[in-house]
């Protein structure tokens, strides 16, 4: 069998090009992607950047530990208290470090507050100036000079200070202080830094402080939760991509063996009339793909790691991966595994040819030319429909009992992947109606060749639908993603915008949140409202085994005792609800209404300022009392946010920015997986056309024996190629048109009516790309033929 698979790969080397290419280009994706993925899950975390040269740091416990019936469940607080007192006296040599709130007026945005003597710690050295002597001095990392007045924001408000020193630029934007105003500015002791051995650390604090050492320092940086952020980011991206890599390559090399066995169907017959089984039917089309893989596997694993570098650079520079990543993996595993992989994802695609080739009979061998009566096996009817009532049904109840979970790309993109792969199943099934639709302008015009077009394509429903598949996908993917994409999108930003009670809304600009100045300027213009917004988390216990942390959002129009959580916290409204708050406090507050579903925010719960135990405020919310003058309102909101670094939007504006924000960070990863669904897609198309040629043989050989020259030859061929495409359009449009009819329903219970932005100019240069291979393709595949001997 071995002998027979070569000679048949030999003969018939132009039925498994396309095989080869999608499996090489399958396999360097994997290993490209494996490599990118092995960069950012097993990079070590960055370097300690706050403490960077302190060996020993001194933080306090910090956690929250409850008891369950498993044992003690214990996670990192959200709001950590400071170090004691009694802590701090233990060790009277180590540096008190105190990080606040501090920044410049019209500096660099971003820095924090913290004591002169903390200046070691900083990883700076004085370069100007001198050390701050009294409560009105400041050193700092940048913006100023010595010798400036310049206003410093810090939780209390604006106050002027006079720049006597300059520092060395260093991981983290500071302002120095003087120990006592830093003391009186945040009386909190965040850390206390020491040079002593560890040991005696250890043992002065003993079991009332945490103390961290190497690495564990970086636990208090300020970037660390943005950091981890980015590479979870990173691995879901490039996950989600391998996903579809090795899922599309399995689909177009199914797809190429299946359309590869049905041109040899009478070859087959005759290997079993001349004594075959079908077991060495079988062996010998898995032998065949075994050659083709182990070939084109080698060559994505030897090539696809020498893309990894451009392909990080490119996550990267789209802040879709961590910048602070520097080296790509150099580990040899993800080709290993891509080659392997191949291998696996061409032996799985096989399994249905192979089974439809052993069960050919003998008696075919004597037919002339098989019969295509039956365009589709039950097999692929009964999988076919499965999958087009599992879309169906997912469809239906996403609508009508979870119409929340359709703002969620992960859980509604499936839905479209599982309908437009229902499509593609059952397109054999449709051919015939949708082609004799199209052909129809063919024989109104007469002549021969819209004659025959119109009847090639109606009865030759196998080939017709080979060609429109490919074409159906590769125009469904980009319609029905990136339209859904953008519905979700503006449904999360009307949703947002509608549990957003405010005319105009004050953000800080390049600061850690509104000071308590500022806050108190906004409530007292004339003829506003306003109402802050505090970021913070709570806990809870989920299953009486693990406490989560929910993102939570403080505010003043809930209660004391009240808390408003999602519905899937699994409360009614009347419950009480057993939280623990950001500091670790324990406490109970009824639940007074659950949130709306779908909100583009990411809170899980609104509780009372005074349980938000978290800094300073996010957002100001501000309404225009009836009667007042909008323009009065904003204008003066404008002039009471002018120094503190505080930008005042409407709220049109503050949607469209949030929005935006939203789609583009999306569209980036999503555009990604399009890419390399699109390349499979179009080597499908090309794989088809290539194969197809050889059928096309015998009525070349027909046409030019009626009379047909060449050019209506070619013009028949053209022809029959752009119905199966219009085929495919057509078949991609109804399928966009009713994945997104669902989500559209879905989303009008959560944000009401939402904007259909289809993406034309993306779907006009994917429709001009198939049309292009379409016709140019067989119009050099006819050109390379010639005209047969009669």
């Amino acid at each position: 069998m071995l002998t027979l698979s070569l000679a048949t790969l030999r003969v018939r080397w132009r039925s498994f090009v396309g095989m080869f290419v999608a499996l090489a280009l399958g396999s360097a994706l994997v290993a490209a992607l494996g490599q990118v993925l092995a960069t950012t899950a097993g990079a070590a975390d960055r370097e300690p950047q706050r403490y960077p040269d302190v060996p020993v740091v001194v933080v306090s416990l910090g956690e929250l530990s409850v008891p369950t019936w498993q044992g003690a469940e214990t996670v990192p607080l959200a709001q950590p208290p400071g170090v004691s007192a009694a802590v701090a006296a233990t060790l009277p040599h180590a540096v008190v470090d105190r990080v606040f709130p501090a920044t410049l007026a019209t500096g660099p945005g971003g820095s924090v507050g913290r004591p002169w003597s903390a200046l070691r710690a900083a990883g700076g050295h004085l370069v100007a100036g001198r050390a701050p002597a009294a409560d009105d001095e400041i050193v700092v990392s940048g913006g100023a000079q010595p010798g400036d007045r310049t206003q410093v924001i810090t939780a209390a408000g604006v106050r002027a200070y006079t720049v006597v020193g300059v520092i060395s630029p260093s991981s983290e934007n500071s302002v120095f202080f003087t120990d006592v105003r830093a003391a009186q500015l945040s009386p909190r002791i965040d850390a206390l830094l020491s040079w002593q051995p560890e040991a005696d650390v250890r043992a002065a604090v003993g079991a009332q402080a945490r103390v961290l050492v190497s690495d564990e320092r970086a636990r208090l940086d300020p970037n660390r939760e943005s950091d981890g952020d980015a590479r979870n980011n990173a691995n879901t991206i490039v996950g989600i991509a391998l996903g579809f890599a090795i899922f599309i390559s399995i689909a177009v090399v199914a797809a190429a063996f299946a359309f590869a066995v049905g041109q040899r169907h009478r070859e087959m017959a005759l290997l079993r009339a001349a004594g075959a089984t079908p077991g060495q039917i079988r062996r010998m089309i898995y032998l065949e793909a075994l050659v083709v893989s182990v070939l084109a596997a080698g060559v994505g694993a030897v090539t696809g790691p020498y893309a990894a570098p451009a392909l990080f650079d490119w996550l990267v520079a789209r802040r879709m991966a961590p910048d602070w990543i520097d080296t790509v993996s150099d580990s040899a595993v993800p080709a290993y595994l891509s080659f392997a992989s191949g291998i696996l994802v061409a032996l799985l695609a096989v399994v249905t040819a192979a089974w439809r080739a052993s069960r050919v009979r003998p008696v075919e061998a004597l037919r002339e030319a098989q019969a295509q009566a039956q365009a589709m096996p039950l097999s692929r009817w009964v999988l076919g429909l499965g999958t087009l009532a599992t879309a169906l049904v997912s469809m239906v109840v996403t609508a009508v009992f979870d119409p929340g979970s359709a703002t969620n790309r992960k859980t509604y993109m499936p839905v479209l992947m599982l309908l437009i792969a229902a499509a593609a199943l059952l397109a054999p099934a449709v051919v015939r109606p949708t082609a004799r639709l199209l052909t129809r302008p063919f024989e109104r015009l007469g002549g021969t060749i819209g004659m025959l077009v119109a009847a090639a394509a109606a009865s030759s429903a196998r080939r017709t639908a080979a060609l429109a598949t490919p074409v159906l996908l590769t125009v469904a993917l980009p319609a029905a993603l990136l339209a859904a994409s953008t519905m979700t999108d503006a449904a999360k930003a009307v949703a947002d915008a509608k549990s957003v009670q405010a005319d105009y809304l004050v953000l800080p600009d390049g600061t850690a949140g509104l000071d308590a100045e500022l806050t108190a300027s906004l409530r007292s213009v004339p003829g506003a409202d306003v109402s802050t917004v505090t970021e913070t988390s709570v806990y809870t216990l989920e299953g009486d085994t693990v406490l989560i942390r929910r993102p939570t959002q403080g505010v003043e129009s809930v209660p004391d005792d009240a808390i408003v959580p999602e519905p899937d916290w699994g409360y009614r409204v009347g419950d009480t609800a057993r939280v623990w708050l950001a500091d670790g406090t324990e406490t109970r507050l009824r639940v007074i209404r659950l949130l709306s579903p779908g909100a583009a925010t990411a809170t899980a719960a609104l509780v009372n300022q005074r349980n938000a135990r978290a800094g300073l405020p996010s957002t100001a919310l501000v309404e225009v009392r009836s009667g007042a003058d909008p323009a009065a309102v904003e204008a003066a909101l404008r002039r009471a946010a002018q120094t503190h670094r505080a930008k005042v939007v409407s709220k049109r504006q503050w949607s469209a920015a949030a929005a935006a924000g939203s789609a583009s960070a999306s569209r980036l990863g999503l555009l990604m997986v399009l890419g390399i669904l699109l390349t499979y897609t179009t080597i499908a198309l090309v794989n088809t056309l290539v194969m197809g040629a050889p059928d096309r043989a015998g009525e070349r050989r027909t046409l030019h024996l009626l009379g047909a020259d060449r050019g209506q030859v070619l013009r028949y061929a053209l022809a029959e190629s752009l119905v199966a495409v219009g085929v495919g359009v057509v078949l991609a449009a109804a399928v966009a048109a009713a994945g997104l009819s669902g989500l559209l329903v879905a989303l009008l219970r959560v944000a009401g009516p939402v904007p259909l932005d289809v993406p034309w100019t993306v779907l006009g240069a994917v429709v001009s790309g198939c049309v292009l291979i379409a016709t140019v393709l067989p119009a050099l595949l006819e050109r390379a033929a010639g005209a047969p001997n009669a």
